[in-house]
């Protein structure tokens, strides 16, 4: 059950793509600021409207299509021709395209709503205490999107107050925005609390969630020194544990676990007790619900296949063995594959069915995501567009990688070892000092390089590594054919929405576009 409500207030975002003649009447009925922000119920519902921005479908869904079909862990099979060329092949022809400004768009509808409450939260008369959670709250989901912004687009504008069609923002440098999100995140992890002792705020974010993201900015700037207090401040908290079994991170009834720094809430739509598709057009607001990425990655006839993993993650999890001499266990929990593999046994379950009965005997080549998938979680005839399995944004093990890289890449590398150690041996391999000892620094990046891909597999951060290693470039097409148009110093980051471009004068297209 999910422990954390949401709810949708007066939060549009401000936005100018066309223009009509209309009567310019004031609805009576409309929620207006001179009515709405007045008590502390107003304040929680003005930041609980932050965090329903995760539901809109750029987050939901096409987020994970441009941070995992358009790095080398990913590819698409989808009729569309559209979703192919712009989140595989790098052909952006349209800088209008939906799929990817409705990620921009809400990306700021999300900046519009913590605008709101940093705006007219101060003034509300309520407890200091909670009113300093809530404006910690709003800074955290602020520096939340502007991570994503900078990680995407790179130079973009930053509106700190709420907007109006009057003073449109400027395009900033990208080193601007990740300091924004930075300074944001700080203030973040100053005013949130450890944890929270009321079960429904179980959720929210905390003072761990906010040292961990503003360790993630600090890593994408490569500003490794930087990152080190954050990530030690999250280990040091003692408030996280990696969990004993690691199919628990992704399980809807094992959400919010000792794992959890961050994840989405996501909830089962009242009105729909269905899984198959045939419900989900009937239920009112549906993408109010959980998350809709199943669909479009499950296996047919499951889903649509929009988008597939590739088959060289299979072989990257099967270089290594575990200390008991078998197959890493993280595989069969990160892909479904072909049972009849020679590379090893089957030890995939398709939604309640072998690979042969679903498929035949025949050896087939798809590979599949399968950690936001609902397969694994009981469903057997179908997936939902409102799933209810919550997405963590930030694990516990990504952090203890991240924070081995950082000590790595500041000449620690012999303190680094225990932290990866934590990770392997939780998935029953040898630790890195038994296996690997006294490696250098360009043999602990290449390891770690593995390490991420089997623990972080289909979770929506390859794309950042990536870059952060300086790794983009058409170099891999031998792994992803989509690589082959990839063109160096424009396609790390994607095109301004034109939209936007002829909205606001102030704003520049990005290089190369």
């Amino acid at each position: 059950m999910k422990k954390f409500s949401l709810y949708i207030i007066l939060a549009a975002f401000v936005g100018v793509t066309g223009c009509k003649k209309s009567l310019n009447i004031q609805d009576p009925n409309a929620p207006t600021t001179a009515i709405f922000w007045k008590t502390a119920d107003d304040a929680n519902k003005g930041v609980n409207a932050i965090y329903s921005t995760i539901h809109r479908p750029g987050l939901c869904r096409w987020y994970f299509f441009a941070t995992m079909i358009r790095a080398d862990e990913g590819w698409s099979t989808s009729p569309d021709n559209n979703i192919q060329n712009n989140f595989d092949r790098f052909i952006n022809n349209d800088y209008n395209y939906g799929n990817y400004t409705a990620i921009f768009q809400d990306l700021y509808v999300g900046i519009s709503r913590a605008n709101q409450v940093l705006d007219n939260v101060p003034a509300i008369n309520m407890d200091a205490s909670l009113k300093a959670q809530y404006l910690g709250e709003a800074k955290f989901w602020r520096g939340l999107f502007l991570y994503h912004l900078a990680s995407l687009w790179g130079n973009v504008a930053v509106p700190l107050t709420t907007q109006t069609t009057a003073g449109l923002p400027a395009t900033m440098s990208r080193d601007q925005v990740w300091a924004q999100a930075e300074k944001d995140l700080t203030d973040a992890a100053a005013a949130l609390p450890l944890k929270y002792t009321i079960d429904a705020d179980l959720g929210r974010a905390t003072k761990g969630a906010a040292n961990a993201l503003l360790g993630m900015c600090y890593l994408q700037q490569r500003n490794f020194q930087a990152a080190l207090q954050p990530f030690q401040a999250v280990i040091q908290s003692g408030a996280y544990h990696l969990t004993t079994n690691y199919q628990d991170n992704f399980l809807s009834t094992t959400e919010n676990n000792s794992e959890s720094v961050f994840e989405y809430q996501n909830a089962l739509n009242p009105n729909d007790n269905h899984d198959d598709d045939a419900s989900l057009t009937q239920s009112p607001d549906n993408l109010n619900y959980g998350s809709s990425i199943p669909p479009f990655f499950a296996p047919k006839p499951i889903g649509f296949t929009d988008g597939e993993a590739r088959r060289w993650l299979v072989t990257e999890f099967e270089k290594e063995k575990t200390a008991a001499g078998i197959r890493d266990p993280r595989l069969a929990v990160s892909l479904l594959f072909d049972s009849t593999d020679v590379r090893g046994p089957a030890y995939t379950i398709i939604y309640g069915q072998t690979f042969a009965s679903r498929y035949g005997t025949a050896p087939k080549a798809d590979v599949w995501f399968r950690k936001l998938l609902n397969d694994q979680n009981g469903t057997a005839t179908g997936d939902s567009f409102h799933s209810p399995n919550n997405y963590r944004f930030i694990r516990y093990a990504d952090v203890l990688l991240m924070y081995a890289e950082c000590l790595n890449e500041t000449n620690a590398t012999t303190q680094a070892y225990q932290y990866v150690d934590m990770v392997r041996q939780r998935a029953g391999l040898l630790s890195l000092s038994t296996a690997k000892p006294g490696m250098s620094h360009d043999q602990f990046l290449a390891q770690l390089k593995h390490e991420r891909i089997t623990e972080l597999t289909g979770e929506g951060h390859r794309w950042n590594d990536l870059a952060r290693w300086g790794d983009l470039s058409s170099a891999l097409a031998s792994i992803d054919a989509g690589f082959q148009n990839f063109v160096k110093g424009k396609h790390e980051l994607l095109p301004i929405p034109q939209y936007d471009l002829d909205t606001d004068p102030n704003l520049k297209q990005n290089p190369g576009y």
